[in-house]
């Protein structure tokens, strides 16, 4: 079974019930002839594999006040990298941020933080009440323009969300004032965002977005060149299923794999296209757990996928990578990337857990970061403990493939930090 286009499916109901109010809305503009993907080419993966195996641990974020959340990375010229995510005092508060930093490769340090969007900026750009921000998404575009994406909430909770836009034409220095995309015609409420988009070979763009409210399901926004919304297409028809990350095989196919939200333990869901995004088969689900967790993945060198992802029926205690075939039939782990000393991810006694939380950090902080390591070993109650006990979390990864062939990840660290790994393809094929 597939899926047709939501603009197919409600266009006549729309118009008999609202043109009046919503003449010259986005979905009626003039047909178009959608673009295939713009699958990467700059990576030679046909010559040999001669560097020595890198896998590097950093932090990226660096104040200790706030909680951080739901971060994403991209590559720029010349190696530097640039991480954006959201911080506050708690998920979902009016004083959380959108927050960056960048990495530069000849020093192989982050940055201070700085702060890219913020509640107040947002209500001024766009004209209208905001509550609070989230989930915030930073890629590269084929004509080197960055695309930050990021949630906000006017009324009620994340089901009414909308996505803004920022753009910027000098590798992050400045960006553009914030605009609101216009996802729906009514009231332009409940679309969400937090994977990486996916680039056309004409300069659109695809943005796996999702809803939840009236039912929790994903689409694939399809945005021209200049950010405006053309069209969006269901990616599965189910009730329980969010997050999409689209991973293209070539000019047409490609694969999104999707976080399971229902109500019992359950597994990852997949969905696949076959004519670059308009049409998705039924969801199914596929090997790995999903504790209603977020996962990303990207194309390897070895024609397979790779996914970082919590594979545990329950909790966010493990983070591993994992590697797929492309039919999703096979599934291996490659390592773990983070995980709890305790194999059941139970909570573990304060007086056993500092020291084991003051190893981790040092395996990861960086220089920089290591004169943070006395102050946050004060924060532990509150942060990741409570009365006693403690736990070790490790979430929402986002997974990219840069111009080098390198890997990066980030995620949220015991809801601490915003961590960073990378590795190379000879690191990958140790592995084995």
């Amino acid at each position: 079974m597939v899926f047709r286009s939501w603009f197919l499916r409600s266009r006549a109901i729309a118009l008999v019930a609202v043109a009046p109010l919503f003449a010259g809305a986005w979905w009626l503009n003039e047909p178009y002839q959608m673009a295939g993907f713009a699958t990467q080419t700059q990576w030679d993966d046909s010559s040999a594999i001669v560097a020595e195996p890198v896998m590097e641990r950093r932090f990226v974020s660096s104040d200790l006040d706030d909680f951080v959340h739901s971060s994403s990375i991209t590559a720029l010229p010349g190696g530097d990298l640039l991480s954006v995510w959201f911080a506050g005092t708690r998920e979902g508060a009016a004083d959380v941020q959108i927050r960056a930093a960048r990495f530069d490769a000849a020093k192989g340090e982050w940055s201070d933080e700085e702060v890219l969007a913020t509640r107040e900026l947002t209500r001024a750009a766009v004209g209208k009440p905001i509550r609070k921000l989230g989930n915030p998404v930073i890629a590269r575009a084929p004509d080197e323009r960055l695309w930050l994406f990021y949630v906000s909430v006017s009324l009620g909770g994340w089901a009414g969300s909308a996505i803004n836009v920022m753009v910027s034409e000098d590798q992050g220095i400045s960006w553009s004032a914030p605009r609101q995309l216009i996802t729906s015609p009514f009231i332009n409420i409940s679309t969400l965002v937090r994977s990486a988009p996916v680039f056309h070979q004409d300069g659109s763009i695809g943005l796996p977005v999702y809803h939840e409210f009236l039912g929790k399901f994903p689409e694939y926004l399809y945005l021209d060149a200049d950010g405006k919304v053309v069209d969006k297409f269901r990616m599965a028809d189910g009730t329980h299923s969010l997050q999409p990350t689209v991973v293209p095989l070539d000019d047409h196919r490609a694969i999104a794999l999707l976080r399971y939200a229902g109500k019992d333990k359950g597994h990852v869901l997949a969905t696949v296209t076959a004519d670059a995004g308009q049409t998705w088969s039924e969801e199914h689900a596929v090997d790995p757990w999903n504790p209603n967790s977020s996962l990303a993945a990207v194309r390897s060198h070895r024609d397979t996928l790779l996914v970082v992802q919590n594979n545990l029926a329950d909790g966010r205690f493990r983070l591993t990578l994992d590697e797929a075939s492309f039919s999703l039939s096979n599934w291996s782990l490659i390592n773990t990337i983070d995980e709890s000393t305790d194999a059941e991810g139970d909570p573990i006694p304060l007086e056993t857990y500092g020291p084991l939380l003051r190893e981790k950090f040092l395996e990861a902080s960086g220089p920089k970061r290591q004169l943070l390591l006395d102050e946050y070993m004060q924060l532990m109650e509150g942060r990741v403990c409570r009365r006693g006990l403690c736990n070790f979390d490790y979430e929402y990864p986002y997974l990219i493939r840069s111009d080098d062939g390198r890997f990066h990840m980030v995620y949220s660290w015991n809801n601490s930090f915003i961590k960073h790994v990378t590795f190379n393809r000879a690191w990958l094929e140790a592995q084995r």
